[in-house]
């Protein structure tokens, strides 16, 4: 790719970017969120044409207008966000527009199911590849996601984020199937913000800022500090602000004997004024699945719940607005934005009545315009305005909107499913601060979080989950340790 430039209405999102990519290598392509990482790769993949620039193929220059001309030329991408359809099979979904058929030309579903079956064997993944993926867990969807690029003849694959949803277990066999690809002949793009990955798979790094090329290293020559300040353009040398030095605080939210479904077990614990309780736990352990009963967005079998010393009982998550409680979710862009909406209608939508005519009804531009820049400043939105709609933003991005519009809606208790997943290390760091300088203020926080160091250095203490049940609270900071929550996590301490 040479000199691609790319525009928008009223942003430039790349400004001459070179990228070289060599047959059997996988090149790992950083930075922050917005640096231009996902337009680059939509350039290469067919989905946006560069506004200047060329791309050259085998020595061949090349022009894609859609997304198929790219994969008729071999390449593939796998999105962040996934593009899979929900009430199609595994099956289906990985043939989608290029299904087999029989000799009488209707569908091969036999044959589709047997390929699929085998692809998603590779993976060491064993699941109904018949049945509908919105069945499926996030980390199965995934699997069929990557399924789904290689059941074509692949020679460049671009994997942007592909490990967010994945255990560590199934990142291992992700890396063993990019690995075999490699010896293929296959080459890889691989967008990350996890550095021990990078250095894991990749063979060479190249790092984005503001939509230019800040610098290309084989991986040998790099070490993680001076990756984080290639990505930043500055040193991060904290990542986790100081933890509170006591956990004594005046119990916010009781939560006893909580019970999802009749089969499942009971789960009581205590919120805290002013700390950060992690849960921790493997996927499908019943975190989120906890917080979504508490709040009313799940129906619940039984539960007993007090709020600032009252009953809670809320049959939607508008009633726990309402109470003063939030949910910051795990799937941003189905439950935590209407993309159509702009940036500032989403910081708004939690707290109207702050913008609203007291006797009129009606909404104050003046009022809301201050706020909503307040907030674009203080979390460090990149966006041309409050105006710009939000399905235009980058993942990170978009990630930090749905953390405004929940800080305005001014609530005693917030929940953070995730809050980090697919944000870059110069924006965790502005956000751990965030919820350090909101536990300060007496903001009591529950963070779900699959990644340990975030578990380990954000956590006054941690709640681990196995089982749908609740199989540890670490009371001690000393105590809280990656080891001992993955010793309870996975029942290690019933072996």
């Amino acid at each position: 790719m040479r000199g691609i430039q790319k525009r928008f209405a009223g942003v430039i999102a790349l400004k001459g970017v070179d990228l070289t990519l060599y047959r059997s290598e996988i090149l790992a392509l950083l930075g922050e969120n917005g640096a231009g990482k996902s337009t680059l790769m939509k350039v290469l993949s067919g989905v946006h044409q560069p506004t200047a620039g060329s791309i050259w193929f085998e020595g061949n220059e090349v022009t894609f207008a859609s997304p198929r001309e790219a994969q008729d030329m071999g390449i593939s991408i796998i999105y962040q966000e996934f593009s899979l359809i929900p009430y199609l099979s595994a099956a289906e979904n990985i043939f989608f527009g290029r299904e087999k058929r029989t000799r009488l030309g209707t569908l091969d579903k036999l044959s589709m199911k047997r390929e699929a079956t085998e692809l998603l064997g590779k993976f060491g993944v064993h699941l109904d590849v018949s049945i509908p993926v919105a069945q499926l867990s996030i980390a199965e969807q995934q699997f069929v996601e990557i399924a789904k690029a290689l059941a074509r003849d692949t020679r460049i694959l671009i994997l942007d984020e592909p490990t967010a949803t994945l255990t560590s277990q199934e990142v291992e066999r992700l890396f063993r199937v990019m690995r075999d690809l490699k010896r293929a002949g296959v080459a890889m793009i691989f967008i990350s913000h996890h550095l021990d990955e990078i250095f894991e798979i990749a063979d060479r790094v190249q790092c984005l800022r503001d939509g230019q090329t800040i610098g290309t290293k084989a991986i040998a020559e790099c070490n993680t500090e001076g990756l984080v300040r290639m990505i930043a353009g500055r040193d991060i040398t904290h990542s986790f602000p100081q933890k509170a030095e006591t956990n004594s605080g005046a119990v916010v939210l009781d939560i006893r004997n909580l019970q999802r479904k009749p089969h499942l077990p009971q789960i009581s614990f205590q919120l805290r004024a002013g700390e950060i309780l992690g849960f921790a736990g493997l996927i499908g352990s019943g975190r989120t699945e906890v917080v979504r009963a508490i709040i009313g967005a799940d129906q619940c079998h039984r539960r007993d719940v007090a709020f600032q010393g009252k009953r809670f009982s809320p049959q939607s998550p508008s009633d726990s607005r309402s109470a003063g409680v939030g949910l910051l979710p795990e799937d941003r862009k189905r439950q935590g934005l209407i993309l159509s909406f702009s940036v500032a209608d989403n910081i708004m939508l939690t707290n109207l009545p702050q913008i609203c005519h007291p006797v009129l009804r009606t909404i104050s531009g003046a009022r809301g315009n201050a706020t909503v820049k307040s907030y674009i400043e203080s979390v460090r939105i990149k966006t041309p305005s409050g105006h710009q709609a939000v399905r235009n933003l980058s993942g990170g991005n978009q990630q930090k909107v749905v953390i405004a519009k929940w800080l305005n809606a001014d609530c005693q208790v917030l929940i953070f499913d995730e809050p980090t997943r697919g944000i870059d290390v110069g924006a965790k760091a502005e956000i751990y601060d965030l919820m350090r300088k909101l536990t300060a203020k007496g903001v009591s926080i529950i963070m779900i979080s699959s990644e340990l160091p975030e578990v380990v250095g954000m956590s006054d203490r941690v709640i681990v989950m196995r089982q749908h049940r609740i199989e540890k609270i670490i009371e001690n900071h000393e105590h809280i340790t990656a080891e001992n929550i993955m010793f309870y996590a996975t029942g290690a301490h019933h072996a």
